[in-house]
């Protein structure tokens, strides 16, 4: 295991290039991705990874200097969860829902709140995601409740899809106050009320926790629950798809060094082949040009969109973004889920071209590419952002405005 540098003696120090905080992760990365298909076959949660990831405070990537993380950009945590994604996809989008709550505890109005859940997470506390309920508006109508009790205040309900949850030291949601106001929490997942279930049943990215939380009578600090109405409008919707993103390009780099690995060693080859070694076959060198093009296609896609949202973020005046750099980080982001999407699957696909039936071979796992994949683009379908950039387009409105409408509504009691 790699030693980090020291983050928390020099706040004055300057940023890490993308190569430095490469070279410090890789140690840690290769070491996952070393146990991703035995995880795989067996179907074992990447408990030990996850481990091995906070003990270097991954987590901390985005923290600033001053509180004791690393600085790195959003473009540079992007890169690093591509070169994890390209270790084992699961990790990049269970910590997904760790990473947005630092983001938006970075562009948090109050300063107290932002010193103390940073430094939490620069110690290398990881905090999951618990939002979605079985409604039919997914995000938009929770049953959950948070509770008043002399004082106190307690969450009660269910959630499903908790993303890296059963991973985290704490968790965030969202729930409906007494008075049916929205509001969203953040609770210890060792509270003795708080039940983490593993019954995610997708047959991709398995590995990833997303199952069942549930709360009973959990306590909450009252510091840590914030009405939806005195919430602002951000660079963080569009930052949650960035990272499904980034994990897709992880996968594309993944298919281009399996493809590679599989054929290199290859001497056996078809009676009407082309060439009697399979890595000097003009058609097989054709398909695995065609991977590493779509790899190539996929980092270039994650780069240009989070560069917008880099610049949204750096819009941040005590906790406002400006709406256009925000709307365009969002226009940049789902464009580039529309495009990557295809541009992967098809690459996981084409990989089998270059062997025999031996690429379908249940040891080597070549299909959970195409599996984790898949599974990865069916997050906020595709469907719904192409037509929000259409839309956008077409006539002016912005993605964020369903959020804002939600935000509205939620002032009103149902």
């Amino acid at each position: 295991m790699t030693t980090l540098l020291d983050t928390t003696t020099d706040t004055t120090a300057r940023a890490l290039s993308d190569d430095e905080l490469s070279g410090l992760f890789a140690p840690v990365f290769e070491r996952i991705r070393e146990g991703a298909v035995e995880r795989e076959a067996e179907r074992a949660l990447p408990f030990e990874a996850v481990a091995w990831l906070k003990a270097e405070r991954f987590g901390a990537v985005r923290v600033p200097r001053e509180y004791g993380g690393f600085g790195a950009t959003v473009g540079q945590l992007a890169r690093l969860l591509s070169e994890l994604g390209a270790a084992d996809s699961n990790l990049p989008q269970l910590l997904r829902g760790h990473f947005a709550f630092v983001e938006t505890r970075l562009v948090h109005p109050d300063a107290e709140v932002r010193e103390k859940w940073l430094r939490r997470v620069a110690a290398g506390d990881l905090v999951g995601n618990a939002s979605s309920e079985l409604t039919g508006a997914s995000l938009a109508e929770v049953s959950t409740v948070v509770s008043e009790e002399n004082g106190r205040f307690f969450v009660t309900g269910k959630k499903y899809y908790s993303t890296g949850t059963i991973f985290a030291d704490w968790v965030s949601g969202s729930a409906r106050d007494a008075d049916g106001g929205r509001v969203s929490y953040v609770v210890r997942t060792d509270d003795p009320g708080v039940e983490r279930l593993d019954d995610w049943d997708g047959f991709g990215q398995r590995l990833t926790g997303s199952g069942t939380t549930i709360f009973d009578h959990a306590e909450v600090d009252a510091d840590d629950i914030t009405r939806y109405t005195d919430a602002r409008i951000n660079h963080v919707t569009a930052f949650f798809q960035l990272v499904l993103v980034a994990t897709l390009a992880g996968i594309g780099k993944a298919v281009l060094t399996d493809t590679v690995e599989y054929v290199r060693p290859r001497t056996r080859t078809f009676i009407t082949a082309s060439n009697p070694l399979p890595r000097e076959d003009p058609l097989v060198q054709s398909v695995v040009g065609e991977v590493a093009a779509a790899s190539f296609t996929a980092d270039a896609l994650v780069a240009s969109a989070a560069a917008a949202v880099d610049a949204a973020y750096r819009t941040n005046t005590d906790g406002t973004l400006d709406d256009a750099a925000v709307t365009a980080a969002e226009i940049a982001v789902y464009s580039a889920q529309v495009a990557i999407v295809d541009v992967v699957l098809a690459a996981a696909t084409r990989l089998f071209e270059v062997g025999g039936a031996s690429a379908a071979s249940s040891a080597r796992k070549l299909d959970r590419h195409w599996r984790n994949a898949r599974t990865v683009s069916s997050h906020n379908p595709v469907i719904y952002k192409k037509r929000t950039v259409g839309e956008f387009f077409l006539n002016d409105r912005a993605p964020n405005a369903a959020w804002k409408e939600l935000r509205e509504a939620a002032a009103v009691p149902s």
